[in-house]
């Protein structure tokens, strides 16, 4: 679902499997089923493809030109100072199960930071705060779920949200980091609410409010009293938005946010005497957006054809300007330093995972601060990925990123079909492929990373072309790909294998119960199998949410519906081969969901293996770099097995 990690899907030849020798032992972790023994061979091989990294952008120092950064040490992401630019990154950090993609400096003093950390995968975060020659300090109760906070701009306090109150609602908090018994509930509410900024006198900050269908509305809260104002409109067509990035202006006389208020694509707005204008065009897409310091200028991050633009605007005469001009790739993180005309933000491209650059905005000129290695990967040995697009079965248009092997393989590649997670808050766009570079680059097997619809970044009418009953509309989608696929006399329509994690882990089973005779095997990872009984189990505060994306279980016709779409309703139609990933620990789509598929496509007689990780959860899946070692390894048998041979 949403935040988890793409799967990249690794394969390698003939050969691994026939002679075998020694063998890998299964960890105390992982528990299989049906799954043969894994030569040592298979991680000799695979090795050179899993010496990469990532860096990315978590907080500037409130005064010296040094940042947080977040890589791994060892097989999981710690903080990490990086104290000048191409500095080899300190960790800050040596926690068992890392620090994820929160962690920031206080805006007064800088000598300690704060970083959410998860429990037992289980997505229970707690907030902590770290000082030099201290023992780390627990700031939330240790059980509840917690937000990602958000400093004061002069009073050191933070606010966050938390499920705390019932385990199900996420009610606004604040508290002051040096004294966690400071704690007080700013606003109880109903629902998943989110703090995005506080003013710059700090009496009131910026919420978000998670609405059903993907919507969210924007509020202000009053610090003293709790109480709420919408900014926003509320019960009308208009409230039907996306507000994100929101920030005040220096001066707290503006309000500046990302929406789709009133259009397809998201636009940069400013809020001012009460009224929302737009600030860019209609057909333009907005990502991000940030306030300068001194407010005169919002870094504007664009969706250009499929890849990041940063522009900036200037506040006074609204004119946007290229600064600084970087290569086709992704933007995010951005962030101003907060006593600097410099932006820092992570750029990922197809020949990095990602790394932590920074801008003066004044000069234009373009710092590197980390550098994070590849390993076996040079992406300048692959052609550059393309951007397919399609008609599916009723005319909409539905695109994809194709990558092709080197054309020193010749004949009809194989092809991986792999499908994103989701669906209304994730997209495809050409990206680093990681380990799946083997397979490109060794294998000779073309990947495709379809859009179907119900993915982000393609307007809000698309969005929604998948609620309800309209569901199987995108397993269509995949079918009318496979379609394409049968077109292409450079890839093999008869040696396709379709892929996803978790929404796309359904849309695997979906298209393999829907297209048994056109694709040859599928592997699903934390992947929803019954609707009604994921509905049921997944997480409380995200029930809401997810019924107004898939239907909702308590109407005994909907109910009737989602049973009858459901993959292990139609596990009797599945007749090629299968593979099934989850993590014990999963809150969202629970355990019950793999092994109820596992028995069900068992009981056919298909062939089915199941991996169960007891340490993993959703987020993030599989966790550690010892669990995705396996998990590859138990990839290449299946592809091996069952794609190749």
């Amino acid at each position: 679902m949403r935040f988890l990690v793409r799967i990249a899907v690794v394969l390698l030849t003939g050969g691994v499997l026939a002679g075998q020798g020694a063998v890998l032992p299964v960890p105390a972790n992982i528990k299989v089923e049906g799954l043969p023994a894994i030569p040592e061979a298979v991680a000799a091989k695979l090795a050179p493809y899993g010496q990469f990294r990532r860096a990315q952008l978590l907080s500037w120092h409130p005064s010296r030109r040094a940042m947080l950064v977040s890589t791994t040490t060892g097989t999981v992401p710690q903080v990490h100072l990086v104290d000048a630019a191409g500095a080899v990154p300190k960790p800050l950090t040596s926690l068992a199960e890392g620090v994820g993609g929160a962690a920031s400096y206080s805006p007064v003093g800088g000598d300690g930071f704060l970083y959410r950390k998860d429990t037992g995968s289980t997505e229970t975060h707690q907030l902590w705060k770290s000082e030099p020659g201290a023992p780390a300090t627990l700031l939330t109760d240790g059980k509840s779920r917690n937000g990602i906070p958000v400093w004061s701009t002069t009073s050191g306090l933070i606010a966050f949200d938390s499920n705390r109150r019932n385990g199900k609602d996420r009610d606004l908090y604040v508290l002051d980091p040096k004294d966690p018994s400071t704690s007080r509930m700013l606003m109880e509410v109903t629902g998943s609410w989110f703090v995005a900024a506080w003013s710059p006198d700090d009496r009131s900050i910026l919420a978000v409010e998670m609405l059903p269908g993907n919507d969210t509305a924007l509020w202000r809260i009053d610090v003293a009293t709790g109480k709420p104002t919408p900014l926003t409109p509320l019960g009308n067509k208009e409230a039907s938005s996306i507000w994100s990035s929101a920030h005040y202006a220096p001066d707290g006389r503006s309000i500046f946010a990302v929406a789709n208020r009133g259009s397809e694509l998201p636009r940069l707005w400013r809020w001012r005497n009460g009224t929302w204008t737009p600030l860019t065009g209609d057909g333009d897409s907005v990502e991000f957006a940030a306030v300068s310091p001194d407010g005169a200028t919002v870094a504007v991050v664009f969706d250009r054809d499929a890849s990041s633009r940063l522009e900036l605007l200037d506040t006074r005469t609204l004119k946007l300007r290229v600064r600084p001009a970087l290569p086709a790739g992704q933007i995010t993180n951005v962030q101003w330093h907060p006593s600097r005309q410099e932006l820092g933000f992570t750029f990922g491209s197809v020949g990095m995972q990602g790394d932590v650059f920074s801008v003066d905005t004044g000069s234009g000129a373009l710092t590197r601060w980390t550098r994070s290695p590849t390993g076996g990967i040079d992406a300048a040995t692959l052609p550059a990925p393309e951007i397919l697009r399609w008609e599916s079965f009723d005319g909409k248009a539905i695109s994809a990123v194709l990558y092709r092997p080197p054309s020193k393989f010749t004949g009809p590649r194989p092809v991986i079909i792999n499908v994103h997670g989701g669906p209304n808050d994730a997209r495809e766009r050409p990206r680093f492929q990681g380990r799946s570079a083997y397979f490109l680059n060794e294998m000779g097997i073309a990947i495709i990373y379809p859009n179907v619809r119900g993915s982000f970044g393609f307007g809000r009418t698309f969005e929604k072309l998948d609620d309800g009953r309209m569901r199987e509309h995108a397993v269509q989608d995949v079918g009318t790909l496979l379609d394409w696929i049968g077109q292409q006399p450079h890839l093999d329509a008869k040696r396709v294998m379709v892929t996803g994690a978790s929404y796309g882990g359904y849309l695997t089973y979906a298209v393999a119960a829907r297209y048994p005779g056109r694709v040859r095997c599928a592997f699903a990872a934390a992947a929803i199998s019954n609707f009604v009984t994921y509905l049921e189990n997944t997480e409380p505060g995200r029930q809401q949410d997810r019924r107004a994306e898939y239907g909702d279980e308590r109407d005994a016709d909907m109910r009737a519906f989602l049973t009858s779409i459901s993959p292990v309703t139609l596990a009797g139609r599945i007749t090629v081969p299968l593979m099934i990933a989850h993590g014990r620990q999963d809150a969202r789509v629970p355990i019950a969901q793999a092994e109820s598929m596992y028995q069900a496509v068992k009981a056919g007689g298909v062939p089915v293996w199941l991996v169960v990780y007891e340490d993993a959860g959703h987020e993030n899946f599989p966790k550690t770099q010892a669990n995705s070692d396996f998990n590859f390894y138990t990839w290449i048998l299946f592809a091996e097995k069952y794609l190749l041979n």
